[in-house]
């Protein structure tokens, strides 16, 4: 198969209608979109990537991921727990990230709780697939994409749980997208090819 052949196949491909056309965004939903994650630093990368996202478009965020990598110390939760000041101002004046304080100041704090709750329950992943009934991920029967949720009971008792525990930015709305970006629910449409 040629180069060609093979990208004409990849485009011909049904995907949720949100991946678009862009490259990036498409590669993100085929191989990591809904795949069920357990590993607490790459659940830590989605904690500090869709806190960034609050108010934004996903793309905007995705396009920043490795400025974001470099920026919050390749998302080693120790190392941004512990960021002070300095650090803080370096990242306000990082071009390469959302230069937002609340933002930025809500990920450090974050990382403190994301301890916190790894030394409570042993991981960050036990404590989060817990909600879960069985904690394996909710399968959804999305045949459209207007019946894709922005939250549910699950997410308003996650996001209200890491709330009373002092997180920021993780309301319900950014808890579920979390949790699709995580693989805690598959919300990819019936006839997606990365079903």
């Amino acid at each position: 198969m040629t180069q060609d052949s093979r990208l004409k196949t990849l485009d011909s491909l049904i995907r949720c209608s949100w991946a678009g056309s862009d490259l990036l965004y498409q590669k993100y939903h085929d191989e990591e979109w809904g795949k069920p994650i357990y590993d607490d630093k790459i659940l830590f990368e989605f904690l500090i990537l869709e806190g960034a996202q609050a108010g934004l478009s996903w793309i905007t965020i995705l396009r920043r991921r490795e400025n974001y990598r470099k920026a919050f110390a390749d998302f080693n939760v120790k190392k941004v727990a512990a960021f002070g000041e300095k650090d803080v101002e370096r990242l306000m004046n990082d071009a390469g990230i959302i230069r937002n304080k609340l933002k930025v100041n809500g990920a450090i704090t974050n990382a403190k709780l994301f301890i916190e709750i790894q030394k409570e329950f042993g991981s960050f992943s036990n404590y989060l697939w817990r909600f879960l009934p069985g904690k394996k991920p909710l399968q959804n029967q999305i045949v459209t994409m207007s019946d894709v949720p922005a939250q549910t009971e699950i997410s308003d008792a996650i996001s209200k749980d890491m709330k009373k525990r002092g997180f920021k930015f993780f309301g319900t709305t950014i808890c579920y997208a979390f949790m699709q970006a995580t693989g805690m629910v598959n919300d990819h449409l019936l006839d997606c090819c990365a079903r």
